[in-house]
C-alpha cells in the first residue's frame, strides 16, 4: 500500500533532501559513506533500483502517482511519497519538476579499484573534471560505446550530483565506477601504478607534439587499455602525460585544436573500443 502524503508543511524537516540541502549536504547527510544522493524521472530512477540503490522516499505531482510513476511506487514498497501539484513543488524546490518525479536514496559504498576492473579490457580514468554536465555525458558515451568501467580521481566532479545523474540518462547506474584513490595525492600516483599492476596499458588524451593518432594500429591492438581523460581548462597534469605509455590525440580540421572533453571522449571510446 503506497503511503502517500500530500504536502501542507514546507517547513517539514522530511523535505529537506528535496527542497534546502546543498550537494555536499546530501553526501554527508547521515555519514559520509551513508550519504544522499537525488535521481530524477522514472527513468533513471527504474535504472537506479536495478542497480541495487535503495530508495529513502519519492516527490512527484500528484498526477504521476497512478501515471508514469506507478510502477516506480509499486517497486519502492512503503517509503514515503510526498505529492502535490506542479506550482506548489516549484515553489518547494525552486525549479519546475520536468520529469515530474525526484527520489532520494541511500548512496551506495565505493567498491574497490580491483573489483571495478575484474574481467575489464577498456576503462575511462577521468583527471579532475569538475563540470558535472561533462562527467554525466561521458557516462553516457562510456556506456553507449564500450568502455567497461569508469575510474574518477579524488578531486573529480561527484557523478552522483543531480544534474550528472540526469544528463547520464542514468547511464552512471549502468557502468561500473569507482574513485581512484581517497585522497589527491594518491593520484597520478600511486593510482597509475595500480592500473600497471592490474595488467593496463594507460594512454593521455593530450595535445602533444610526441602523440600518436588514436587510430595508431598498435595503440588500439592493446589488450587492456586506460583512457585518461584530463580536466576542461588545464587538460591531464604533466606528471601524468609524461608517466603513460602512450599519448594520444584526435586528428583536426580547420585548426581546430581540441575538442571539449565530453566530445573527446566519445571520438576516443569508440576508436579504442576493444576489439
Amino acid at each position: 500500500m503506497p503511503n502517500i502524503i500530500e504536502i501542507s508543511d514546507f517547513s517539514s524537516p522530511n523535505l529537506d533532501v528535496f527542497a534546502r540541502l546543498t550537494e555536499k549536504q546530501l553526501r554527508n547527510r547521515l555519514e559520509p559513506e551513508k550519504g544522499i544522493f537525488i535521481a530524477e524521472s522514472t527513468k533513471v530512477i527504474g535504472l537506479a533500483l536495478d542497480a541495487g540503490c535503495e530508495p529513502i522516499s519519492l516527490l512527484m505531482e500528484r498526477k504521476y502517482i497512478e501515471g508514469q510513476a506507478r510502477d516506480i511506487i509499486a517497486r519502492c514498497g512503503n517509503i514515503p511519497v510526498y505529492t502535490a501539484d506542479s506550482n506548489l513543488l516549484a515553489e518547494l524546490t525552486g525549479f519546475r519538476l520536468t520529469r515530474g518525479v525526484l527520489c532520494a536514496m541511500h548512496r551506495p559504498p565505493f567498491p574497490s579499484v580491483e573489483e571495478v576492473l575484474a574481467g575489464t579490457r577498456r576503462v575511462a580514468v577521468l583527471e579532475n573534471i569538475t563540470d558535472s554536465t561533462n562527467v554525466g555525458a561521458i557516462f553516457r558515451s562510456a556506456a553507449a560505446l564500450g568502455v567497461d568501467a569508469v575510474l574518477l580521481t579524488p578531486s573529480c566532479c561527484d557523478p552522483l550530483c543531480r544534474r550528472a545523474v540526469r544528463v547520464s540518462m542514468g547511464t552512471i547506474f549502468q557502468v561500473p565506477w569507482t574513485r581512484i584513490g581517497s585522497d589527491p595525492s594518491q593520484w597520478p600516483q600511486p593510482g597509475m601504478d595500480s592500473l600497471r599492476k592490474l595488467g593496463f596499458k594507460t594512454v593521455a588524451m593530450a595535445l602533444s607534439d610526441t602523440a600518436v593518432s588514436i587510430d595508431d594500429p598498435q595503440l588500439m591492438a592493446e589488450k587492456k587499455l586506460a583512457i585518461i581523460l584530463g580536466t576542461e581548462g588545464n587538460g591531464l597534469a604533466p606528471y601524468t602525460v609524461a608517466h603513460c605509455d602512450y599519448t594520444a590525440s584526435i586528428p583536426m580540421s580547420h585548426n581546430v585544436d581540441s575538442l571539449n572533453v565530453a566530445a573527446a571522449s566519445a571520438v576516443a571510446f569508440w576508436q579504442l573500443r576493444a576489439r
